[in-house]
């Protein structure tokens, strides 16, 4: 074909352009159009693999027990191993969860899923590696923190959480976005109260 029309076959078939070369301290490995779309493997394998830390950083967090029954036995697990868990809700009778069901058109509806949420969870508080503490706090994305990976889900205003999509991030040991996403996290913990069921 190059001979007939007496071009170069560069001419006709370019060679393909190099890849660039995918620098060492990529923290982004994966995202996910919606919250549904994380297989349900990656959850467990994360939480299965965990051996350090584990943080949750939610409103409700219902599917986070739901789409995984055995998930407080599993987590009680971690932290007999060793691991530290720390799982933050929402005040159910705080501002920040009143205003977050107004914008979602759900009225008190998230209030009453993060108090059946909870009900998942009271075997961990009497596990000496296990809190669980309720925040006021207006949350621009939910935190799930495994170690190093952290799974990050943006909130976008009037959508519910698992509508949004998700990032996978892992820590590469310089400051990035994984430590920013910890640090808020860090200084949400901070200033939430205890979860004292009634």
């Amino acid at each position: 074909m190059a001979d007939h029309l007496r071009v170069e076959e560069t001419f006709l078939w370019p060679p393909p352009p190099d890849a660039p070369p995918v620098p060492k301290n990529v923290e982004l490995v994966a995202t996910y159009p919606n919250r549904a779309e994380v297989p349900r493997e990656t959850w467990l394998s994360l939480l299965r693999e965990a051996t350090e830390q584990i943080d949750v950083l939610v409103f409700s967090g219902t599917f986070f027990a739901q789409s995984n029954p055995h998930v407080a036995k599993m987590l009680i697990e971690r932290a007999t191993q060793g691991a530290r868990v720390r799982l933050c809700f929402g005040n159910p009778d705080g501002q920040a969860v009143a205003a977050r069901g107004e914008e979602e058109g759900i009225g008190d509806t998230l209030a009453a899923k993060i108090r059946a949420s909870l009900t998942y969870y009271r075997a961990l508080l009497s596990h000496e590696h296990c809190e669980v503490r309720l925040h006021d706090t207006t949350l621009y994305n939910s935190l799930f923190r495994y170690d190093d990976v952290l799974l990050v889900n943006p909130h976008i205003w009037g959508q519910p959480a698992s509508a949004n999509p998700v990032l996978q991030l892992k820590r590469t040991g310089e400051t990035g976005w994984f430590d920013n996403y910890t640090e808020s996290f860090d200084a949400i913990w901070a200033d939430a109260q205890p979860w004292t069921p009634t």
